[in-house]
């Protein structure tokens, strides 16, 4: 097998009394973009600093692009993102601190072509020579992608890239993305975004209180949360309700009143959602919506982080187009 690009046995890291991190195991390999969530404080800053050297292991190892990760606090070579958001000079334009940051790691002749052809894939060439202090927190976040470009890494480590991102902005960057893990690149990302870690991520490890609690591919996660709550928009909602009644394992919960056409909820698996449709069209009953009222990414990481009798409430209608 492959060496991975991330293998990690055993970590631990701890601050005064808190553990941060707790027996950790993980491996992470070569040409994938993996997903890291988790509740706030669960370690995930913490494991992303770790991957970039910035702090070191208390306890256990952990080997990155092949090599041991030692004492010393020093990116590994091939290494390269930010944790926290970037780190650039407001007084600077975006093109004179790629051009920079080039010229520190030491391609003084080249740094102006590395700099271009950076801000030209993150989307950001028509703002290059405007002065970063004027960017809002999406454009600096694809600047600091840029800046993680500069050195061509083999281990791509992002925290949060997507805050702040419009629609083209996560255009650029899931576009970015997609290419280094397909031309061999290692990405950790770490997102509270659900959908962006669906687009994106071939394998997820969740972290609640220090301790992995899953890792491995997204479909094994969704299918962690087991039944969930569907919407269901058509043409009869008196038919439809009839009809959902009639399918096995699936059961009608209440009726939407929150959306504007009459709607029922439905609970079941996917299998009963299938025969749903099919007994639908065979009713004649004109299917316009059928999507989770919550989706199963987060459905998953709500029933793997949330005590068993927490209660989830489905996101408000009007919250979701105002977020729009």
């Amino acid at each position: 097998m492959a060496t991975p690009a991330v293998r990690a046995r055993g970590i631990t890291k701890t601050f005064g009394e808190v553990i941060a991190l707790n027996e950790v195991d993980l491996d992470i390999p070569s040409g994938q973009v993996h997903g890291l969530v988790g509740p706030n404080g669960a370690g995930k800053t913490t494991l992303l600093g770790l991957l970039l050297g910035l702090s070191a292991v208390d306890s256990g190892t952990l080997e990155v692009l092949g090599s041991p990760v030692g004492r010393a606090l020093t990116v590994p070579d091939g290494v390269a993102g930010f944790v926290d958001g970037p780190a650039l000079y407001p007084a600077l334009t975006a093109r004179q601190n790629l051009e920079a940051l080039a010229s520190l790691r030491g391609h003084r002749t080249s740094g102006a072509r590395r700099a271009t052809e950076a801000l030209a894939e993150v989307g950001l060439e028509d703002v290059a020579d405007d002065r970063l202090r004027g960017f809002s927190l999406g454009m600096r976040q694809r600047l600091g992608l840029a800046a993680a470009l500069l050195t061509e890494p083999r281990l791509l480590v992002l925290d949060e890239p997507a805050n702040g991102l419009d629609p083209a902005g996560k255009h650029h960057v899931h576009r970015v993305l997609t290419r280094l893990a397909a031309g061999g690149t290692a990405v950790v990302l770490s997102s509270h975004r659900m959908d962006d870690l669906a687009a994106l991520c071939s394998e997820v490890t969740l972290l609640a209180g220090g301790r992995v609690v899953f890792t491995g591919p997204l479909a094994k996660l969704a299918a962690e949360s087991g039944d969930l709550d569907y919407r269901v928009t058509t043409a009869d909602a008196a038919a439809a309700r009839a009809v959902a009644a009639s399918v096995d394992d699936l059961h009608v919960v209440e009726a939407d009143g929150r959306s504007a056409v009459d709607a029922l909820v439905v609970r079941g698996g996917t299998d009963a959602m299938d025969r749903l449709v099919v007994a639908l069209v065979h009713a004649g009953v004109a299917l316009r919506e059928l999507a989770p009222v919550v989706p199963p990414l987060e459905a998953a990481f709500l029933a793997l982080t949330l005590p068993d009798d927490a209660p989830v409430d489905a996101p408000d209608p009007k919250d979701q187009e105002a977020a729009r």
